[in-house]
């Protein structure tokens, strides 16, 4: 998992609330076994019309956010089914972290164990950051996960929490393997010590 400790992107708005997992990626392309690939059908029945067209309507086709990095949209994002493709496809597409109000909870796990970072902030907060990503240039976020802080280059900044267990193993890279790999040497202590304390009923058993 790749560390996350700052990070400075490109904000793409996507204004709306209840954004289910089956919108983030659609059941159709949930066949693969990989967790790479899935990038190219984020959204892809918002992003595309029925003949396969991008929909110019769509924000993320919008050439302003072709380089973004950064998701900001409505409260409970990610609700839905629990699929955790749901955080590849967005971290495929090239997707850091997600700013809202809100998310569900299990969406949120998901994407905290594959080094998405969900940030939670005031719904006035999320707000701001929207007006100034629709408008003008391209608008540019700066995410602290050491300082647990969101600027920009001017006057907006804002706070957030994180679990400070989750925040560590973001900071260190660390999935749940990577956890338990920290422990490698310990691990094969002990089975070492098992298969000695077993060796004796083994041999009784062969006799």
């Amino acid at each position: 998992m790749e560390p996350f400790r700052i990070h400075t992107g490109v904000v793409a708005a996507l204004d709306r609330a209840n954004i289910d997992t089956d919108q983030i990626i659609p059941k159709q392309f949930l066949k693969r076994v990989e967790r790479t690939g899935f990038g190219e059908f984020l959204f892809y029945d918002w992003r595309f019309l029925p003949d396969g067209v991008a929909d110019p309507s769509f924000p993320l086709n919008n050439q302003r956010y072709l380089d973004a990095s950064i998701l900001v949209a409505g409260k409970n994002f990610g609700c839905g089914s629990s699929r955790e493709h749901a955080p590849w496809s967005l971290l495929d597409y090239g997707f850091r972290a997600i700013i809202a109000p809100s998310f569900a909870d299990i969406f949120a796990n998901n994407s905290l164990k594959n080094g998405l970072v969900p940030v939670a902030l005031e719904e006035s907060e999320v707000a701001a950051i929207v007006r100034r990503a629709v408008k003008g240039e391209p608008y540019r976020l700066t995410i602290d996960l050491e300082r647990l802080l969101v600027t920009d280059e001017g006057e907006f900044k804002a706070s957030f929490a994180i679990d400070s267990f989750q925040r560590y193993c973001l900071i260190e890279g660390l999935d749940e393997i990577g956890l338990t790999l920290k422990h490698e040497a310990d691990i094969s202590s002990y089975e070492q010590r098992q298969a000695v304390s077993w060796e004796p009923e083994l041999l009784h058993a062969t006799d």
